[in-house]
């Protein structure tokens, strides 16, 4: 079974997702801020990142540029699913590298389809 990071501080965010993920047929693993997500993409290598951008220790664009910068995960998929209002982080989303955002409040087969693209 494919794994998928979620890089969430917010523990309800982290079981949505992985129920997301789970009827996908993805297994979630997590990390609740951005020094645990990179410690989590060496060890277990997901095959997709779902990444917050608000978190402490490290935000969120500071982990998709270090992935990005990395020639060991720099075509990672990365998807930014923030809080942030739409405008704001669509941009510094995918101005950090991420190959895609989605706001924390759409629709959960939004959320569906923008992996699925993603993973083909």
């Amino acid at each position: 079974m494919a794994e998928v990071l979620v890089v969430d501080d917010d523990r309800t965010q982290q079981l949505i997702v992985s129920k997301i993920l789970n009827r996908m047929g993805l297994k979630a693993i997590f990390a609740s801020d951005g020094v645990e997500a990179l410690e989590q993409v060496q060890k277990n290598h997901p095959e997709l990142v779902i990444l917050d951008i608000i978190m402490p220790r490290m935000n969120g664009t500071e982990v998709c540029q270090r992935l990005r910068e990395n020639e060991q995960t720099q075509k990672l998929p990365v998807v930014m699913y923030s809080a942030q209002e739409r405008e704001f982080t669509s941009y510094w989303g995918t101005a950090g590298g991420a190959d895609a955002y989605l706001p924390k409040i759409c629709h959960p087969q939004a959320l569906v389809d923008t992996i699925n693209q993603i993973r083909c």
